[in-house]
């Protein structure tokens, strides 16, 4: 099963094409199955020549949970080849090869330690260098967005792109440990009002959606743990809205000394 699963995984990562949940036709398929999966198609991905640049949080925003069917948060690798770097807070994405593409504004860190493994949040902001937004493209390979835990596991996380923003030095935000969880941002398409959410829907702050990353890898050896200079991405603020080609979708922060991103789909 597993092989037939991380196969089928590897060719539609790379079509972009859909398939019914993996789930559904593998019932012994679960959540450390799924990362085992995941581990063999990033085994492949290294193989090609991808280079892992951090982490992704996913399904840290408890008020989506019920909608998807998912009831506790995952993770994947980000890449040199899914990393799109804004410097002046603006981007384009080619949609092209992603599957149901969604966007979803997230507060991103960037690694000066490896984090400890406390859910202390000076202990955690200790080891963050800086802090910038970021705005992840997620999708699935399955029809309609319906999946089970097992199948968001197996798929990195449902991770297609991360538009990382121009980042700031964690010490010049003062106060940042109780700015972080009281932070607002406005999501909006096409200059039109979409969605807002805070901070604190990403498990209460995003130190602690890191803090959570920390303890899910202490008991996955086979994955690398967190180290210096790695990007951590820390889960969508407000739901996941659908985007196509033609769209600009922006974001703008209220309680938090972070720019706007503004965000062109090709």
């Amino acid at each position: 099963m597993l092989r037939a699963v991380s196969e089928e995984l590897i060719e539609l990562a790379a079509s972009g094409h859909m398939a019914p949940p993996f789930s559904a036709r593998h019932p012994k398929l679960d959540a450390d199955m799924g990362y085992r999966a995941m581990r063999r198609l990033h085994q492949h991905r290294l193989a090609i020549g991808w280079k892992p640049l951090g982490r992704k949080i996913g399904f840290t925003n408890r008020g989506i949970w019920e909608r998807y069917g998912v009831h506790q948060p995952i993770w994947g690798f980000v890449y040199d080849h899914t990393l799109i770097r804004a410097p002046d807070n603006r981007a384009e994405v080619v949609l092209e090869g992603l599957s149901q593409p969604r966007i979803e504004p997230e507060i991103c860190f960037g690694l000066k330690a490896p984090p400890p493994r406390s859910h202390d949040p000076h202990a955690i902001l200790a080891a963050i260098d800086w802090v910038a937004h970021a705005v992840e493209i997620v999708q699935t390979f399955h029809p309609d967005w319906k999946f089970a835990l097992p199948d968001c596991t197996a798929a990195n996380g449902l991770h297609g792109r991360l538009v990382l923003g121009a980042p700031t030095p964690a010490s010049e935000i003062p106060d940042l440990e109780h700015r972080l969880p009281a932070a607002r941002v406005a999501l909006r398409r096409n200059g039109k009002p979409v969605d807002e959410g805070t901070g604190a829907n990403v498990l209460d702050s995003p130190l602690y959606a890191l803090a959570h990353l920390v303890e899910v890898l202490a008991i996955q050896p086979e994955f690398d743990q967190l180290h210096a200079g790695e990007i951590v991405t820390t889960g969508t603020l407000t739901d996941a809205h659908p985007v196509k080609p033609g769209e600009t979708w922006s974001t703008a922060f209220d309680g938090l000394p972070l720019p706007g991103l503004t965000v062109a789909f090709r």
